[in-house]
């Protein structure tokens, strides 16, 4: 008889997995511009490409739960 499974809730970060390729390249253009233009360049930019608010917060806002990426690492 095979034990009983345990059920385990689905994290913030499990749920907001990065799926879609096209987005993260858009992120990544977007932290790119913020380091060359500013915060208010790079918001406008994820805005104009329909990126949800919880991302451009996550993104602009909290630097430390940014997800690794090649735009990431230090220039």
């Amino acid at each position: 008889m095979n034990p009983p499974r345990t059920l385990h809730a689905i994290s913030d970060d499990a749920r907001e997995a990065r799926c879609d390729l096209r987005q993260r390249d858009i992120v990544d253009d977007a932290i790119l511009l913020m380091r060359a233009a500013g915060t208010l360049s790079a918001l406008e930019f994820l805005k104009s490409h329909a990126v949800d608010t919880r991302i451009i917060t996550r993104v602009l806002l909290d630097p430390s739960k940014r997800r690794s990426g090649a735009a990431l690492r230090p220039a």
